[in-house]
């Protein structure tokens, strides 16, 4: 059984690899082990670097047979954080994802070691976690109630190539989006009731940067872990 470290950004996450993703990777003997980043009892957010690097080198050095990966948005991640400032510039949602992630191993590199960073496979969200909600909007309006509101989430998502383009903004991504349409929104709550009825497929299907990523998860083998 290959084991994987995933450090989340909050709960939400966390509840989603481990009622969306397990049933996909444990058949391929493949564990998912999901963690928010930070201190037991810390709500998530505030995805600071230095955060982030003490709980990647205590997994990677503690567990010297497991891999890690990360699953934290990119909307609201700090300037100082590694690379954000120049993927901020950057046009496209595949470059910006690339630039941040290449940038973030090689500041991980830096501070931890090549040889134990082989073991990393650097992952973020784009824009948010509820840009893979948007992979299907009739299905996010059926789990969480409001099937009247279909049309709306629609409208949203006709906008734009694929969901993981939905704007970086604080009135546009598409977590304020959703809570512009639902006021009582919470993503803990409101976000996994969604997902369950969007379903894993539809995200895969839709959004590239995403389905990249599992597709990473799915190719490693036992030789990987050493």
């Amino acid at each position: 059984m290959i084991r994987v470290h995933v450090i989340c950004e909050g709960q939400t996450e966390e509840n989603f690899v481990n009622e969306l993703l397990q049933e996909t990777f444990l058949p391929r003997q493949i564990q998912l082990l999901p963690s928010m980043v930070g201190k037991p009892g810390h709500k998530g957010g505030n995805f600071k670097y230095e955060r982030l690097l003490r709980d990647i080198e205590t997994r990677l050095l503690r567990d010297r047979e497991c891999c890690c990966t990360t699953f934290f948005d990119f909307y609201a991640l700090p300037q100082s954080f590694p690379g954000r400032q120049e993927a901020g510039g950057l046009r496209s949602v595949a470059a910006k994802s690339e630039c941040l992630c290449r940038r973030l191993v090689e500041r991980l590199t830096l501070d931890i070691g090549e040889n134990t960073m082989r073991r990393f496979i650097p992952y973020v969200q784009m824009y948010d976690f509820e840009g893979l909600l948007f992979s299907d909007p009739a299905g996010i309006a059926t789990g969480i109630g409001k099937p009247h509101l279909a049309e709306d989430f629609w409208e949203i998502r006709r906008q734009f190539s694929t969901p993981e383009e939905i704007n970086d903004s604080v009135a546009t991504a598409p977590g304020k989006r959703l809570e512009s349409l639902v006021s009582e929104y919470e993503k803990p709550t409101y976000g996994m009731l969604a997902a369950l009825d969007v379903g894993l497929a539809a995200m895969r299907r839709e959004c590239p940067i995403f389905r990249g990523w599992l597709e990473k998860l799915e190719a490693l083998t036992p030789e990987e872990e050493s």
